[in-house]
């Protein structure tokens, strides 16, 4: 049985067994290439206690699938794998793993940034930390778009 490629959800996951399934869908698998996001403990200089993530249901796995049907006619990738995490986090919990297969590395590592870059500027995602000045939501960074724009896409900048 194959794993969906987008899961939004509240609980945590687990990396070996997210790669190990990834892995196993194809037998052509060369490369396996995963970026793990976790919850920071500091902000814009600021002691982050807690971050709370909001989205739009349907809506934002749709916004994912787009993504990867992007990545996936852009490089030669035999599997993707998107897990966000929403709901209330701590520091050092994981928030995101974005995994994909190939036959070679470059294709792999190549589009595992392209989608890390396009979700931090594309995906409809909503996230306000706690600080011990109140409670922020967090804006989108000039630094994302940047790494976003590097990719030749022209698209609208996302909040959040």
């Amino acid at each position: 049985m194959t794993s969906p490629r987008v899961s939004i959800q509240t609980q945590d996951f687990d990396v070996s067994a997210e790669l190990a399934a990834l892995r196993a869908q194809d037998a052509r698998v060369g490369a396996v290439c995963c970026f793990v996001g976790t919850v920071r403990d500091r902000n814009e200089g600021d002691a982050v206690a807690s971050m709370e993530l909001e989205h739009y249901p349907g809506m934002t796995e749709k916004s994912i699938e787009a993504m990867i049907d992007a990545a996936l006619a852009r490089f030669a990738l035999y599997g993707v794998r998107v897990i966000h995490r929403v709901g209330l986090l701590q520091p050092l919990e994981q928030i995101v793993l974005v995994a994909v297969t190939s036959a070679h590395r470059g294709e792999s590592f190549q589009a595992c940034e392209f989608l890390m870059d396009y979700l931090k500027t594309q995906a409809p995602f909503w996230k306000k930390e706690q600080t011990p000045q109140g409670a922020r939501w967090v804006d989108a960074r000039v630094s994302d778009d940047a790494a976003m724009a590097r990719w030749g896409l022209q698209l609208p900048p996302m909040a959040g």
